[in-house]
């Protein structure tokens, strides 16, 4: 269930510091890190950033902040919000938020830098964040990653377990993703290259969409592309195959934060707890809950995080 604030006034808000000054002459850049008694929390507007943000604030009020949320689904301005303090903290991830800055800094025709490498990411994010004035704090277990599912049944027929498994089964697959999987090297390139899969068309039906999963239960497509924090794939019978050789990039989930306004230790441990307990599959639990059983964001942050003892 997505939460917006009324689109207008947010745009109004947020459109200037879009196009504002230089980085040399931004004040936020060489500010010391520090802590702010009010902090505002930024979501992209879908189930799983609603929910992060919903986690982040009430560990942040537990550690005596005062927070807001505000909704901005568009990078373009929430990220230059960031800079400037106009939101303080964001959750992101890892690989796409460093390719995103990478093509900001250097151009749209710069190449990658995120990578299947969690490390390597995680370095080439915070060399581009830091000079805009933004500290990206340590990554938990939970990631979000692009992932493919088959039916279980045709699963269990084959005994596919892993994408390298696919492979070296000889199968045939049509794949359902988006129309951009025939030259993203994450999707079909990858997968004949990596795994050697003979992926004979790809169906334009979206990343994990229902029309998608659809197609693959109904068995017109053989395999869909979705994401590892898919709640719904049960629903029509799908399981997820490992990407055991890592053609994905580190799409791990980090809180990405104003370093003046939220750079200091206390904001670092209060986020910190989280990285403690906070599992893919947890997260995979929480959207199911919001957007199959009408749960609000708040209210399944507020139980996760009772649960697991981070919360009184």
């Amino acid at each position: 269930m997505r939460r917006a604030l009324p689109g207008v006034l947010l745009l109004l808000a947020l459109t200037g510091c879009a196009t504002g000054p230089s980085l040399e002459n931004r004040g936020a850049v060489t500010a010391p890190p520090g802590d702010s008694d009010h902090l505002t929390i930024g979501s992209a507007g879908f189930t799983e950033s609603d929910l992060l943000a919903q986690l982040y604030a009430q560990l942040l009020n537990r550690a005596g902040h005062r927070t807001s949320m505000i909704t901005v689904a568009n990078r373009e301005l929430y990220e230059p919000a960031l800079e400037s303090g106009q939101i303080d903290v964001v959750p992101e991830y890892a690989a796409t938020l460093a390719d995103w800055l990478n093509a900001k800094t250097h151009g749209a025709d710069a190449g990658p830098v995120g990578s299947p490498d969690l490390d390597a990411t995680m370095r080439a994010l915070r060399g581009l964040a830091a000079p805009r004035g933004l500290t990206v704090l340590p990554p938990g277990r939970a990631v979000d990653q692009n992932a493919f599912a088959v039916r279980a049944d045709y699963a269990r027929e084959h005994r596919l377990k892993n994408l390298s498994d696919l492979g070296a089964s000889g199968l045939k697959v049509r794949l359902a993703a988006g129309d951009e999987c025939v030259q993203r090297p994450y999707c079909e390139p990858g997968l004949k290259k990596v795994y050697g899969i003979d992926v004979t068309g790809v169906d334009p039906k979206g990343v994990g969409t229902t029309q998608a999963k659809r197609a693959v239960q109904a068995g017109r497509d053989q395999m869909v592309l979705t994401t590892t924090t898919d709640a719904t794939l049960d629903q029509f019978g799908l399981v997820l195959l490992a990407d055991d050789k890592h053609l994905q990039n580190a799409d791990y989930i980090v809180p990405v934060v104003n370093r003046s306004r939220a750079g200091g230790e206390g904001v670092t441990e209060a986020l910190g707890r989280l990285n403690d307990v906070l599992t893919t599959a947890d997260l995979a639990s929480m959207n199911q809950q919001v957007d199959s059983w009408r749960r609000l964001p708040a209210d399944v942050a507020r139980t996760y995080l009772t649960d697991k003892g981070l919360l009184k």
